[in-house]
């Protein structure tokens, strides 16, 4: 059985390209008379921390201990990032700020319940062999109080060769457990993680194959595990649920969401819950079971969703995996 407050006293550190998320909700009734574009009348924003920023919200949403690893700009969205980070209880003392950087921003548009367009403010080339070295010595430092790390790979230029190696080294010599979410263009340098957490679409594009049926997931989920070596492969697949490669075989995991609204940030909650199941020493099965729940939750919501105790609390009874 699962004890929710074993889960809380994990330390997670969080490894990863953050972005601050806005949302300008609004009408529209008419077009401009400037150019054929829709006029945006403006009712409301929302900004909220995305990314690797998400995760860490997963965390600390359940009352887990989390600090961020990344790289930010010295500029106001960085400001706003710090403020919301603050409000959400992360600890962000391993973010560095860099002027040679900008915090990727990202702008979405939404009118009558539809995005009509999303405008990206960032820099994606990777970071400077200075910052490069300056936070692999903070997520080295992090490996001797943190009982996890989470890898979330938005493919924005943090995660660096050098880096990567250099976090996948530190956790795996204290045979601490390492969850990715991945980015199809490093996905074969995972390869000393724990698990790594594809879903359907990222399977299709590391194999080159589409994927029609169960079948055909399987045989795809491993062959990309024997090119991975010992890391399981946890693969993400909507409304079909997961499927769990490991060394004890091949785990379907049916999916718990009653109404799917919105998947966004859904894959932040999997690898935020994965990480604290490993941490607090539950098995990788079971892990990932939690993960299931708490993904159910989350694509529920509106937006990238955070998943609260409570809620998670209700959904593992109701799975009978909570007295």
């Amino acid at each position: 059985m699962i004890d929710l407050d074993k889960l809380s006293r994990v330390k997670v550190a969080v490894l990863g390209d953050v972005i601050l998320d806005e949302y300008i909700y609004g009408r529209v009734s008419r077009i401009s008379p400037e150019a054929p574009v829709p006029v945006l009348e403006v009712q409301s924003r929302m900004e909220t921390i995305g990314g690797a920023g998400n995760v860490a919200r997963n965390i600390s949403s359940l009352d887990g201990k989390v600090e961020l690893f990344s790289v930010l700009g010295d500029d106001a969205s960085a400001d706003r990032f710090f403020f919301h980070a603050k409000e959400n209880c992360i600890k962000t003392s391993g973010i560095i700020r860099s002027k040679t950087r900008i915090t990727s921003l990202k702008q979405r548009v939404v009118a009558q319940n539809q995005q009509i367009v999303r405008i990206d403010s960032e820099k994606v080339e990777s970071i400077n062999n200075e910052l490069e070295r300056a936070l692999s010595l903070r997520v080295e430092s992090a490996s001797e109080e943190c009982d996890v790390l989470v890898i979330s790979d938005y493919d924005k230029g943090v995660l660096t060769d050098i880096l990567l190696d250099k976090a996948l080294s530190s956790f795996r010599s204290k045979d601490k457990p390492i969850v990715v979410d991945p980015n199809v263009l490093h996905f074969f340098k995972y390869g000393r993680a724990t698990v790594v957490t594809p879903n359907h679409l990222q399977v299709e594009r590391v194999s080159g194959k589409r994927i029609r049926d169960e079948k055909e997931l399987f045989s795809t989920g491993i062959e990309i595990r024997k090119r991975l070596g010992e890391t399981a492969l946890l693969i993400t697949r909507g409304e079909e649920g997961m499927a769990l490669f490991s060394d004890s075989g091949i785990v379907k995991i049916a999916t718990v969401a009653r109404e799917v609204y919105d998947v966004t940030g859904a894959g932040d909650t999997v690898v935020a819950l994965l990480a604290m199941g490993l941490g607090s020493g539950y098995s990788l099965e079971l892990s990932a079971r939690i993960a299931n729940a708490a993904a159910g939750i989350a694509v529920g919501k509106h937006g990238t969703a955070i998943v609260l105790r409570e809620e998670l609390e209700f959904k593992l009874r109701e799975l009978s995996l909570i007295e």
